[in-house]
């Protein structure tokens, strides 16, 4: 490899990238991030309105094509009908970053304790948390044997889908007005998600296909300062994440910069897990 080669490692030009949460906390600062590097981005959210304007954001900002498509992961035959509306729309998939998530219909039945937790609830979650991330992964792994070009899935899990919580943090803290805590459903969730993530890299390997996962710490997005505190004092590096702190994981993953790993977590977390 030359040093121009080298030079180029992150470059991410001609490429497309799908982003699904795309205009979520993490997903708006992803979308920039693999657009910055030269990513043509299509935007998979719920929300067409929000898909639509990130896109035209995207042109604006970076001169790349980007499309909003709006999408309910959970749901087989939208997700089908995204993948082929992306790929008539920008040419082919090159990278996803399979991100979208949720807090169930209503954030106060997600925060309550296991032993009040509502099934109906549990399978909100997991309709999008594991279901979804199923359902993207196959159409867009397909998608992407059809193209012969290989490709790089990364797939967003959590710490708590790799530890389980510290609840001493959550006495007195408060995320958006509500009094938080972590259910087994998200961790179970997050769990899956590494575990899917290693059956498809070495199912996907020899196509040339690579499949990692993100695993982000607590990202600062609206706690309170009694939750911030603990959180930070749980943490080696003493504070939760800013936002812009997976882009750069995001982007490591997408890119050449790493073409011989597969099936590995990259975990984001200020030393978290290191306790």
């Amino acid at each position: 490899m030359s040093n121009k080669d080298l030079s180029n490692l992150f470059d991410l030009t001609g490429r497309v990238a799908v982003v699904t949460g795309g205009t979520g906390i993490q997903g708006k600062r992803i979308t920039r991030g693999l657009a910055a590097y030269g990513a043509n981005v299509a935007v998979i959210d719920i929300d067409a309105s929000a898909c639509e304007q990130l896109a035209a954001d995207l042109r604006d900002e970076y001169g790349v094509a980007a499309v909003g498509v709006a999408c309910d992961v959970s749901d087989p035959d939208a997700v089908t009908a995204m993948v082929e509306h992306v790929v008539a729309e920008l040419g082919a998939i090159h990278i996803l970053h399979n991100n979208a998530a949720t807090k169930s219909k209503n954030p106060g039945d997600f925060f309550v304790p296991f032993e009040d937790f509502e099934f109906d609830v549990w399978r909100q979650v997991m309709s999008v948390n594991i279901d979804g991330m199923f359902l993207v992964a196959q159409r867009v792994g397909k998608q992407m044997l059809k193209q012969e070009t290989g490709g790089s899935i990364i797939q967003t899990a959590s710490t708590y889908g790799v530890v389980g919580p510290d609840f001493r943090i959550y006495e007195g803290s408060e995320y958006m007005g509500y009094q938080i805590t972590t259910p087994a459903a998200y961790s179970a969730s997050k769990g899956a998600v590494v575990a899917l993530t290693k059956y498809l890299a070495t199912y996907w390997g020899e196509k040339g296909i690579r499949v990692n996962t993100l695993v982000p710490g607590g990202i600062e997005s609206g706690q309170n300062e009694t939750f911030q505190g603990k959180y930070g004092a749980r943490v080696p590096l003493g504070r939760m994440a800013h936002v812009d702190e997976m882009v750069g994981a995001v982007v490591y993953l997408a890119s050449d910069a790493s073409s011989y790993m597969t099936g590995q977590m990259v975990v984001v977390d200020g030393g978290w897990t290191a306790w």
